[in-house]
């Protein structure tokens, strides 16, 4: 799915778009485009919502004549490769208006008996030229010696662009369950297309290929939480300070998700594997391919928004802890363990300053973590600072720091 709406879109949509052979829906309301819609299936069964307000689009699904234009003779021995540039809607560049077209700036020649050269790249790069030679040039075709990660979804690699250093993300195919994987990597590439939050990771862009997939990501030198909380030195690193923050930011994303976005979004996945750190130690949630938006949950019911208040939970009290609290929560009696027995002892107990923002935490992964989902509360109100009494009795005092 391409959801292209509300972006300013002016001029013709590519026909290169043709060759995007996975694309099986799109929209493109709320634009000024004009000219013939792409002959393809994802535009001709588009709905009139998905190509509302538009200047002239015409074609077969809007039943609507495009007047006869000159077609161009395309040497049969060329391909278009074709990147389509987007640009994040975040106003700086005002004069582009938020442009997110298709531009042809690449061609090539291939061989007539070839037919699986053709790459799609999808690109939201400052300078609209990361290119899928540059990809596989800077990672030397995948040298495992530039992975930084690896994980059930895919392999992470770092790759150096000249211009700046990005991660990428090859997605595992696996043969007995490929549709799977095709649906993991286009929910990751329709969420990350739509959401935009200082807390969520960036998609630079994606390429489709017959041999492999994969997500062009902004990099963010401070790796996973999980491998931060692991080692010991950046652990200690890792102060009360850092720690609040980040649990902070990761609600603060969760709650844009859940209650900001158009169509409300759940991660289903969130671990600390899947938040990454940047170099100021601010917390970016990664890893979109499990999730999934409410609408389309309503039809089984077999997960909601409630799973990823308590995924949040869990991964506070192992922020704050230092480790996973799997064997803590097990226990029936760890609503009574004391402030102490919670806090990670690698570090020093937390300054007067910041140790009630710590107890506040812990009531609040408390009740993220309550057994009825419909007593736990929402990740709106844990971002706002949930009042203590919501959560839990307090049973923290400062004096135990």
């Amino acid at each position: 799915m391409l959801n292209l709406s509300h972006n300013n879109l002016t001029g013709s949509i590519p026909s290169s778009f043709t060759e995007m052979v996975s694309l099986t829906s799109v929209d493109v309301s709320y634009n000024h485009l004009e000219g013939p819609l792409p002959k393809m299936r994802a535009f001709e069964e588009a709905s009139m919502a998905a190509l509302t307000k538009n200047k002239r689009l015409c074609g077969n699904n809007t039943g609507l004549d495009c007047p006869i234009q000159g077609r161009r003779k395309a040497n049969e021995h060329e391909v278009q490769k074709v990147i389509v540039t987007i640009f994040p809607t975040f106003g700086c560049m005002l004069l582009l208006s938020f442009v997110i077209a298709g531009i042809f700036f690449y061609m090539w020649k291939r061989n007539p008996n070839d037919t699986n050269m053709t790459q799609e790249m999808e690109a939201n790069c400052y300078d609209g030229k990361m290119v899928y030679e540059s990809i596989i040039e800077a990672l030397e075709n995948f040298d495992p010696k530039y992975i930084i990660g690896v994980g059930g979804y895919g392999t992470v690699y770092k790759a150096d662009l000249s211009t700046e250093l990005v991660a990428m993300k090859k997605i595992h195919t696996r043969e007995d369950d490929e549709m799977q994987d095709l649906k993991s990597f286009e929910n990751e590439i329709r969420t990350l297309t739509e959401i935009r939050h200082q807390s969520i990771v960036k998609l630079y862009g994606f390429c489709s290929h017959p041999r492999y997939s994969f997500l062009v990501y902004e990099f963010l030198a401070g790796g996973s939480l999980k491998n931060v909380l692991n080692d010991m030195e950046q652990a200690i690193a890792f102060d009360w300070n850092k720690r609040v923050r980040v649990i902070k930011g990761i609600a603060n994303a969760l709650s844009y998700m859940h209650h900001d976005c158009s169509q409300p979004i759940i991660h289903r996945d969130l671990s600390s594997n899947n938040v990454l750190l940047d170099s100021d130690w601010v917390a970016h949630v990664s890893d979109f391919g499990p999730a999934s938006y409410f609408a389309e949950l309503a039809y089984t019911m077999e997960v909601n928004e409630k799973c990823d208040v308590y995924s949040f939970g869990v991964l506070t009290l192992e922020v704050l802890m230092g480790k996973h609290p799997g064997d803590f929560i097990s226990s029936s009696s760890y609503m009574k363990a004391s402030l102490t027995e919670v806090l990670d002892q690698r570090l020093q107990s937390p300054m007067k300053r910041i140790v009630e923002q710590v107890e506040l935490l812990v009531e609040v992964a408390f009740s993220c973590l309550n057994e009825s989902p419909h007593s736990r509360p929402s990740m709106w109100d844990v971002a706002r600072g949930l009042p203590i009494e919501k959560c839990a009795t307090k049973r923290f005092r400062p004096t135990s720091a």
